[in-house]
């Protein structure tokens, strides 16, 4: 049992490993950039130099005139904020948990190869899990087990037990993203208030479409967090399925969070990196950049 564990594990590292280094690690410094510059030292005064940055306490002390270098402040903080509710983790073959895993561990794995601090927040019906913020391999790898192994205790969802809450774990502007199915409701305010003090993304995995037919089929389903069954028109639901999406879509929108879409099973890779660019091309037509 510990070797499949073990073996799970590497497994999803060596899959995250190479698309990192080869492409998301690069994409993801270009979108998340520094917020702010800091002090690195100070330097003789050359001709053209703006004399704003002028030390006059060293340049006092020296007799000599001595201008302050800055440096960008790259270190950032990224959180990983991760639905573990049962409509998650009970999906047909584990692939929206899969799917999941593989998006926070290529986030991980990027944010870590640029020297940011990453830190995992699993949550259900309450806050499941919290691995404060960290770097290093070995920090990596613990979050990369909690994705696939961690089991938690409750079952439905509610963004509020970790939304209202986040507040007082970041005090830092951070990176945010909030990875889910998003089958929740009442989330929009307080989503809409941390996106007003954090950079906030919403990834939102899509259940396959492998149950579509013609005609109208009644069916049996098992809602996974609530245990109850009950009899569903899949055409009726698909069409209200519909408008949902594109509900979703605009609330996001209008809340200022970039949205990532992936349907289980789909290359995560691929979207994530569409996802970036497609970010530095929003950016780019906002500044005129």
């Amino acid at each position: 049992m510990i070797e499949d564990v073990d073996s799970r594990l590497s497994l999803l590292e060596l899959k995250c490993r190479l698309p990192v280094e080869h492409l998301l690690a690069g994409e993801f410094r270009s979108v998340f950039r520094g917020q702010g510059i800091e002090f690195e030292d100070v330097r003789p005064y050359q001709p053209g130099d703006d004399v704003r940055a002028m030390d006059w306490k060293v340049t006092a002390r020296t007799g000599e005139p001595y201008i302050k270098r800055y440096i960008e402040e790259r270190e950032q903080f990224l959180y990983l904020l991760v639905d573990v509710s049962a409509s998650v983790l009970e999906s047909p073959g584990g692939r929206k948990r899969d799917t999941i895993a593989e998006i926070a561990g290529l986030l991980t794995m990027a944010a870590a190869k640029n020297q940011d601090r990453v830190s995992l927040i699993l949550f259900s019906d309450q806050i499941e899990l919290v691995i404060p913020p960290g770097k290093g391999r070995t920090h990596t790898l613990r979050i990369m087990d909690a994705l696939i192994n961690f089991k938690p205790v409750g079952r439905e969802t509610r963004f509020e037990s970790v939304l209202s809450k986040f507040g007082h774990l970041a005090r830092k502007y951070s990176i945010v993203f909030v990875i889910s199915d998003f089958l929740a409701e009442d989330y929009l305010d307080d989503l809409r208030a941390l996106a007003g003090r954090h950079d906030v993304n919403a990834v939102n995995v899509l259940e396959s479409q492998s149950l579509s037919s013609p005609g109208n089929e009644l069916v049996y389903i098992h809602d996974a967090e609530t245990g109850q069954r009950r009899v569903v028109d899949l055409n009726e639901v698909k069409l209200k399925g519909g408008g949902h999406h594109e509900t979703f879509q605009e609330e996001m929108l209008e809340c200022g969070i970039s949205l990532m879409e992936i349907a289980e099973g789909e290359s995560c890779v691929e979207a994530l990196s569409g996802f970036f660019q497609s970010r530095q091309r929003r950016v780019a037509d906002e500044t005129g950049g």
